[in-house]
């Protein structure tokens, strides 16, 4: 049974929405240089010379929403389809990927006593000096598939840690790319704290998008690598309006942080306004942006937003966020599955924790009050970043109907 624009609406707008305004932040401040060490044009256009060379790379679509726009009164909603990314599905390829090649980069000159090109990597020049190397991380699914994508491609093994909510499925999938699945009681975090206890004892490396004290490069560089998903969406909107808000997800940080970064560095004191959603159940931004510092939420994150089952914030990306995001919201599970069945009726692949900014925003126009907060008007163009396409075929058939092509 299809449903109707009406039909979503209707049953989002009794959700319960959250919300909290920064009003630190000023709208129209330019980019921090307190922020450049992370990210300027140069860095990002670097990155992205580097990732373009990869194989199977392409751009990935910019969609203009224009039903749902019309129908809650506002001029566009630009959605960024992150499902064809590398075959991953999934903006994540282009962090953790990215983020075991520098590791290389910086590690295999120590071993050659040269120095190692992007090129060479491509070309699997170094594939034996890797086998040696090992790659570790904590994932909820998504990360940790670019983790072992990335490092399968250079030829290293890869040790892949998730809690114990995260589905059979996405087990099978970092399987598939020669990882070997180590199962940890807890929530995510906590298999954060067990990655980084074996790797220590063990001598592999952490390829990790959580920063922590006297740990910050491989973050950096799976930030950075995020950018390139940004830098698309520039050109895409070329010399168009640009978007007045941006609805993006939270997680530990990473994401949103690369985003608000790089769209100021670009747009600077003409950027959007930036808006952090989050689930109800794992807010750390929302509760950080109360306290005015990092605050750790406890428990079991439960959340059917899997890739965003985070309680800990990243120490990297949260000067970043409080410096430039002007809103953090929270919203319920119960609005996820209603948005995934309507992109995918429009032949939209989304998962679970790619229509986390578009449940926001439908949930918070529908409400005057929340709606005015957000600065929310006929004119507001938002953008969206639909982060990931079905990572879990099982279940996004089960929500949506509709069967996975999976050579997608």
């Amino acid at each position: 049974m299809s449903l109707t624009v009406a039909d979503m609406l209707a049953q989002m707008s009794a959700s319960r929405i959250n919300h909290f305004r920064n009003d630190q932040v000023q709208d129209r401040a330019p980019y921090p240089d307190a922020h450049r060490g992370f990210l300027t044009p140069e860095i990002a256009a670097q990155v992205r010379r580097d990732i373009s060379s990869w194989e199977g790379y392409r751009s990935t679509p910019l969609h203009n929403l224009e039903e749902l726009a019309q129908a809650i009164g506002i001029e566009a909603i630009l959605y960024k389809d992150e499902a064809p990314r590398f075959t991953l599905r999934s903006f994540k390829a282009l962090g953790g990927a990215y983020a075991v090649d520098q590791l290389l980069l910086r590690e295999l000159p120590k071993r050659v006593g040269d120095a190692v090109t992007q090129e060479q990597l491509n070309s699997g020049d170094f594939a034996d000096e890797c086998s040696g190397i090992t790659i570790a991380t904590a994932t909820d699914g998504n990360h940790g598939r670019s983790v072992a994508w990335g490092a399968k491609r250079r030829g290293c093994p890869c040790q892949i840690y998730v809690h114990e909510g995260v589905s059979e499925g996405r087990r099978e999938a970092l399987r598939s790319f020669g990882a070997k699945v180590i199962v940890v009681e807890g929530n995510y975090d906590d298999s954060v704290h067990r990655a980084k206890a074996d790797a220590a004892a063990s001598g592999w490396f952490v390829v990790s998008d959580t920063s922590y004290p006297g740990y910050t490069q491989p973050p950096t560089d799976v930030m950075r690598g995020y950018t390139v998903m940004t830098g698309e969406v520039v050109d895409q909107l070329g010399s168009g309006p640009v978007p007045t808000h941006v609805f993006v997800q939270g997680g530990v940080g990473g994401l949103a942080a690369a985003v608000l970064a790089h769209l100021w560095t670009v747009y600077e004191t003409e950027r959007p306004r930036f808006v952090i959603v989050e689930p109800e159940l794992a807010d750390c931004l929302y509760q950080s942006a109360i306290q005015g510092s990092p605050f750790d939420v406890k428990g079991d994150l439960g959340t059917m937003m899997a890739g965003l089952a985070c309680g800990e914030v990243s120490e990297l990306a949260w000067p970043i966020i409080h410096d430039g995001a002007a809103d953090f919201v929270t919203l319920p599970d119960a609005t996820v599955p209603l948005a995934m069945r309507y992109l995918a009726q429009a032949d939209i692949e989304a998962g679970e924790s790619a229509v986390a900014g578009l449940c926001a925003l439908l949930c918070a126009a529908q409400k005057a009050p929340l709606r005015e907060r957000l600065g929310l008007t006929e004119e507001s163009r938002v953008l969206l970043f639909g982060t990931e396409g079905a990572t879990d075929p099982e279940l996004y058939t089960q929500i949506t109907g509709k069967p996975v092509q999976m050579n997608a």
